[in-house]
């Protein structure tokens, strides 16, 4: 199989009627396969057990998708479609997304499977060998639902020694004329990263919640009550997958969607900007869209989003800042990420330059490590399916990549326990830019912390019984041990780094026995993490644990 960015997917088919195959993902009426579908084709939704269990999915993950695939087939019978829906719990159901659609097109008299490229290289890959071995023809049609195709990523990555976001992202402003002022970056400067810095104010508020709680129709309620059949406590009262559905209250159709994007627009981008990098012990979604999720699906296209904050900013109802950094996080990081993603799969995936070798550590499913801001962050995780950016990249994140956590293992974490993972965003995000295993294609320079970052960005540390103030001893906040430890350990090829360079020289200045003790705290620490393999009594206070699954473990020691 050749590497993706040279893999050239059809332009066109001549199915006269075509199984057009509709993913999770991709529940948009602008879909390749849907717009080129002919008028007799059957369009198939299959909902199978395979795509359920690859990694144990959070609930609220699988139900968001499950619900959302159903509105979406209602709304498309209701446009005159053919539609067929296989339900999870249909008895003729193969429980595997490709034979389930060639048993359809077979059943349903179709010519061929008509599906545009997937989000992950190992459906991608799955269906482009069906398209040589199969006994009915498939045809994978490019994704137009992007600024930008694999192909045109490659394109701008070809010959450059250096793939950074910011010249991606500065280009892609100048083709959208998103927050141009001519040939000018609106405030003139592209990139207002520096003013979007601000820690939570002491007489902060959050902003109102949205009075639209979304309204669980007949549909939306049978598909919670499958899925906490299935994936929610067992027989035994065991939980098999990380969460429950308590707190659902994801956009599961379009309509819920925009209300989304309406409230985020009038009361959260204004404040967005500055607060971007902001944690809160108490408010886990602050100034956050939440619009992740319905993007990523497609009940919202970027180009609409992206364009109604440039609209707001053109009428003057938010600053400059708060529509560049998140008309960035679309326009720039996730358009790059997905580029990085196709043309560098499938050997991107093994990547792991740091030599990381430690599994998961059971703290990641427990929430029990003592540290206030490690355990907010993934007990928020188990309640909602959700963390902003900087509570994914400098707390959980930065802790995985001091603790050494292995790249798959983080990986297929992250994949599992939020509801917008995506492989195609996901993987490039947590390898690349969390645990710069990919050598630093991404990033410059490890995104690696200690404490005193957290305090800086956080009010975690009133409440927690470390202190960043200090950096060994028993109330030493462990992120301190952990930063100067991940130093020294990957001294011989960060050291040369001309980024680390200020950091490696204050570690070398270091008195022998500081340095010593350092150490020595740290890997006292990693000892203890280490040891933590039992389902105690951590495991009972926070009142789950990690689902029996290979794929969310060390793979040589599950």
């Amino acid at each position: 199989m050749p590497e993706t960015s040279t893999l050239q997917l059809a332009t066109r088919h001549d199915f006269a009627r075509p199984l057009v195959l509709i993913l999770g993902d991709q529940l948009s009426h602008e879909l390749a396969s849907l717009k080129q579908a002919p008028a007799e084709s059957l369009i198939a939704f299959c909902e199978v057990e395979e795509e359920g269990r690859y990694v144990p999915h959070h609930p609220h993950k699988i139900a968001m998708m499950l619900a959302a695939m159903r509105h979406h087939a209602q709304e498309l019978r209701d446009c005159g479609w053919q539609v067929h829906e296989s339900r999870l719990d249909d008895p003729d159901n193969r429980q595997s997304l490709i034979l389930e659609a060639e048993r359809l097109a077979a059943l349903h008299q179709c010519d061929g499977i008509l599906v545009t490229r997937p989000g992950e290289w190992r459906l991608l890959e799955a269906f482009l060998a069906r398209r040589e071995e199969g006994e009915i023809p498939w045809v994978v049609l490019e994704d137009h639902r992007f600024f930008t195709t694999p192909a045109q990523f490659a394109t701008w990555a070809d010959g450059r020694k250096q793939l950074r976001m910011e010249y991606f992202y500065r280009e892609q402003r100048r083709d959208t004329d998103l927050l141009m002022e001519g040939s000018e970056p609106a405030g003139g400067k592209f990139n207002h990263d520096h003013d979007n810095r601000e820690p939570i104010p002491a007489d902060f508020q959050s902003p109102p919640p949205p009075q639209h709680d979304h309204r669980q129709d007949a549909l939306t309620r049978e598909v919670l009550t499958l899925v906490d059949t299935r994936f929610g406590e067992g027989a035994e009262g065991e939980l098999r997958h990380f969460g429950n559905l308590d707190n659902f209250n994801w956009a599961v159709t379009r309509a819920q969607a925009l209300d989304d994007l309406a409230h985020f627009l009038a009361h959260c981008l204004a404040d967005f900007g500055r607060h971007q990098d902001a944690i809160d012990d108490s408010d886990p979604f602050l100034f956050h869209s939440r619009l992740s999720a319905a993007l990523n699906i497609g009940l919202l296209s970027p180009h609409e989003v992206c364009a109604a904050v440039d609209d707001a900013w053109r009428r003057g109802e938010v600053p400059v800042n708060s529509a560049e950094g998140f008309i960035r996080q679309i326009l720039g990081w996730r358009e790059y990420v997905r580029g990085i993603y196709w043309t560098r799969m499938p050997g991107y995936k093994q990547e792991n330059r740091l030599s990381a070798t430690r599994g998961l550590p059971e703290v990641f499913w427990r929430g029990d490590s003592g540290m206030r801001c490690v355990d907010q962050a993934i007990l928020s995780t188990r309640d909602h399916a959700y963390a902003h950016h900087i509570r994914r990249l400098m707390v959980t994140g930065n802790f995985a990549l001091l603790c050494g956590v292995k790249p798959e293992a983080l990986c297929d974490w992250y994949l599992a326990v939020y509801v917008d993972a995506c492989e195609w965003v996901e993987l490039p995000n947590t390898l690349g830019m969390v645990l710069h295993a990919d050598g630093g294609l991404m990033g410059s320079k490890p995104y690696c912390a200690s404490g005193k970052y957290i305090d800086r960005m956080s009010n975690h540390c009133d409440r927690c019984q470390y202190s960043p103030k200090k950096v060994t001893g028993t109330h030493a906040c462990p992120f301190n041990s952990l930063y100067w430890h991940f130093i020294e350990r990957h001294r011989e090829s960060l050291s040369r780094n001309p980024r680390m360079s200020l950091v490696y020289g204050s570690w070398r200045r270091m008195k022998d026995d500081k340095r010593e003790a350092l150490l020595q705290q740290a890997e006292a620490f990693l000892a203890r993490l280490d040891s933590a393999a039992d389902y105690g009594s951590g495991a009972h206070r926070a009142g789950y644990h990690p689902a029996p699954s290979s794929s969310t473990t060390d793979k040589e020691s599950p």
